[in-house]
């Protein structure tokens, strides 16, 4: 007979290390000092997933730590490799995709000579041992974590299947109430089975519990029910199908929580136990069921917030949506293509949770004779009152740009706008303290007929031109104080100039608001400089010069890595390939010249296949045009011109008396013109009369007598639009005719 302690040959085989920890129902992995693998049993295989072809020289981060405690746990290894003890808990996304709650425990390895030379780590799945309470206080507070950083609703929910699925249940939904109607919005069961179709309902569907049914008495009664056993109670089902999926998939027991928040119920969130997985006990019970009410409270108030921010950030983009322009104009010799993002949240700022809605704007503005003015701003600051600020901003502007300025001028008018909207605040003293807003913009103006672009610039980054596979900033030369911070006494002409350059045909202009080189980096990266991400954006660009804008548009949006840290505005453009249909002449303001002014637009309208009824409606507003200027020519005041005296400057009383100098306002008086330029575009023709008078036209009443003053009246009547601005000469009288309908 064997004493007690002796063993058999086989015995002693059976009790071999390797071999008890291949029957452990609990995983063992060992690292060495370096936390690279070096032995792992069949259970951590199982509880983990397979780490991987090359497991043996990676790390226990291969099996699968997700990655918010990967930091816990490098400080597990610093902590027991100073021959320590660590216990605590992972979130673990095994190779299936299901997240695993695990506990943990991690002794040191050591050597016999007791140097510590590695770590060995035991794990088990947590909620499936004796520790039941511990490891269920654990849970909530990881999902009260997980909640926490959720401000979406769909995003919420689905984190609250994952923490539950398989971990404690095999089956959740969460029902929601839209109106008086109860629609599911998540159906989450274990990795590898979905219910069949025609069982249960569907996400989206409207959910109706029978009367008698435990969902029914859970929603009614406002408190979580518990069915331990579904062998021993007889429930009337939704469905005959999904009482026989019930039997087929082996249901066992079910919770039913209300979602309640302030006294209103926001929905249901269903968890059940079927034979789909092998558990020690396939029953909730009693501690289990006050369990999930714990869950269902922080459930329900990370959606009632999370509603409140969704309703929030839609009123917020509407008002945004609705400050910006909607569909833009169709533009002669001009293609265009627009963006807008609103920034990612602030909840990680230090700021609290903020609305997307921001001041970045852009717009398009059609000005006269086929001319458009293009602008892109960014107001400092994000929220409804940055977008207020934007909104009046770009009303302004709008109305000054008809004016027909100098984008130098419009700028200097938008800067005393800027000022005069800020918020007014008062010291102790009563002093005015109002502070502007900071505003930078650019204002530019082109002409498609001549490529021509004017712009001046108010403390914005310079649109980048791409052109010939080349991406580079467009060259500006003066870059003046953004909008509202122009220090007193300086009057605005000396802080904003305007610069013209000319496009080369079928390049394309990209103008854009800092929110799309201000990316948030990526996690554990730095974040790059201004530049480097110019110089990525531009690289990316380059190889796309030929491109059609909104395909430019869509990569400029995803060149630059990271997310969007704050709104961002796009606006591309691209000149025109071929030249624009222009005609041109200047002609002595002579009373002679207003038929030769006319029959040079016969001719044009002609040429360019301009329908019969609307050339002879063009050339007779010509007339009225051109005859208003050779009648106001003799009144005229003279023009400044420079005066330019070769050899050395003369006294002042003798600069008077210089010989012909007298005849000097006859001479420029009697050598008035003015002239006459036509442009044909797509759907319209423009007519632009220029001449040297200051005065602009303005429509009077005529009295039954008069011989004149209808002439205006004419074109305003018959005239799609017409205008006129001032010029560096004098003045331009412009006018469109439809050449498609009115």
């Amino acid at each position: 007979m064997t004493r007690w302690g002796d063993l058999s040959h086989d015995a002693a085989d059976q009790l071999a290390a390797s071999s008890v920890l291949d029957h452990a129902e609990m995983a063992v992995v060992v690292t060495d000092r370096f936390s690279n693998l070096l032995y792992w049993n069949p259970f951590a295989e199982k509880l983990f997933g397979r780490p991987g072809k090359s497991a043996r020289d990676s790390s226990v981060l291969s099996f699968g730590i997700m990655e918010k405690d990967q930091p816990q746990a490098i400080e597990l290894a610093k902590h027991v490799l100073k021959g320590n003890v660590w216990e605590g808990t992972f979130d673990v996304r095994r190779g299936d995709g299901a997240i695993v709650y695990v506990r943990a425990q991690a002794v040191p390895l050591r050597h016999p000579s007791g140097s510590v030379t590695g770590i060995v780590i035991t794990a088990r799945e947590a909620l499936r041992s004796n520790e039941r309470e511990k490891d269920r206080f654990g849970l909530l507070e990881r999902i009260g974590e997980r909640l926490a950083g959720s401000l979406y609703v769909e995003e919420t929910l689905k984190r609250v299947a994952e923490m539950l699925v398989p971990q404690f249940a095999d089956h959740c939904f969460i029902e929601l109430m839209e109106g008086d109607r109860l629609v599911r919005r998540v159906s989450q069961h274990v990795q590898g089975w979905d219910p069949p179709p025609g069982t249960w309902m569907p996400v989206g569907a409207e959910i109706r519990y029978p009367a008698g049914h435990y969902a029914d008495a859970a929603l009614r009664r406002q408190e979580t029910i518990l069915v331990d056993d579904f062998a021993g109670n007889n429930f009337p089902a939704p469905s005959e199908s999904s009482a026989r999926l019930c039997g087929e998939v082996g249901m066992n027991s079910a919770i039913v929580a209300p979602l309640t928040v302030r006294g209103e119920t926001l929905g249901l969130m269903y968890l059940g136990l079927s034979d789909l997985t092998e558990r020690r006990s396939p029953h909730y019970d009693a501690f289990d069921r006050d369990f999930v009410g714990a869950i269902a409270t922080r459930v329900a108030v990370a959606i009632d917030n999370a509603l409140l921010f969704e309703e929030e950030r839609h009123t917020a983009e509407s008002f945004q949506k609705h400050l910006l322009p909607g569909a833009l104009p169709q533009l002669d010799g001009l293609h265009i293509a627009v963006r807008y993002y609103p920034a990612a949240p602030l909840a990680s700022h230090g700021q609290g949770i903020q609305t997307q809605v921001g001041g970045d704007w852009y717009d398009v503005i059609p000005l006269s004779a086929g001319r458009v003015g293009i602008v892109i701003g960014d107001v400092e600051g994000r929220g409804a009152k940055a977008a207020a600020i934007m909104g009046q901003l770009r009303a302004a502007l709008r109305a000054f740009a008809q004016d027909d300025k100098s984008p130098a001028d419009i700028l200097a008018r938008l800067d005393e706008w800027t000022r005069i909207i800020a918020t007014p605040e008062k010291d102790d003293s009563g002093a005015d303290i109002s502070v502007p807003p900071i505003v930078t913009c650019q204002y530019l103006v082109y002409d498609a007929w001549s490529r021509q672009l004017s712009f001046a610039n108010a403390g914005h980054a310079p649109p980048l031109l791409l052109s010939d596979g080349e991406c580079v900033e467009l060259d500006i030369e003066e870059v003046g104080q953004p909008l509202g911070v122009r220090a007193k006494g300086m009057h605005a002409d000396l802080v904003y100039k305007e610069e013209t350059r000319t496009l080369p045909p079928g390049a394309a202009l990209l103008l854009y608001t800092d929110g799309l080189v201000d990316r948030r980096p990526a996690a554990r990266s730095g974040s790059p400089e201004e530049q480097e991400t110019l110089g990525v954006l531009c690289e990316k660009l380059a190889t796309m010069t030929k491109a059609e804008v909104e395909r430019i548009a869509e990569a400029a949006t995803v060149a630059v890595p990271g997310e969007i840290d704050d709104d961002m505005a796009i606006l591309v453009i691209r000149s025109s390939d071929e030249d624009l249909d222009v005609a041109e002449r200047t002609f002595p303001a002579q009373p002679i010249m207003v038929g030769e002014a006319r029959r040079m637009a016969s001719d044009a309208f002609a040429d360019w296949n301009v329908p019969e009824e609307r050339a002879e409606l063009a050339c007779l507003l010509v007339s009225e045009v051109v005859t208003n200027v050779v009648l106001h020519a003799s009144t005229a005041t003279v023009p400044r011109r420079e005066l330019v005296v070769d050899g050395p400057p003369l006294p002042f009383e003798e600069s008077w008396d210089m010989p012909g100098f007298d005849s000097f306002d006859d001479e420029v008086a009697g050598d008035k013109e003015f002239t006459l330029r036509l442009r044909r575009g797509e759907e319209s023709v423009w007519v632009e009369v220029f001449d040297q008078d200051l005065r602009l036209p303005r429509i009077r009443s005529a009295g039954e007598n008069d011989e004149g003053g209808r002439g205006l009246y004419l074109v305003d009547q018959l005239a799609k639009r017409w205008g006129s601005r001032p010029t560096r000469e004098g003045k331009a009288v412009w006018f469109e005719i439809p050449t498609r309908g009115r």
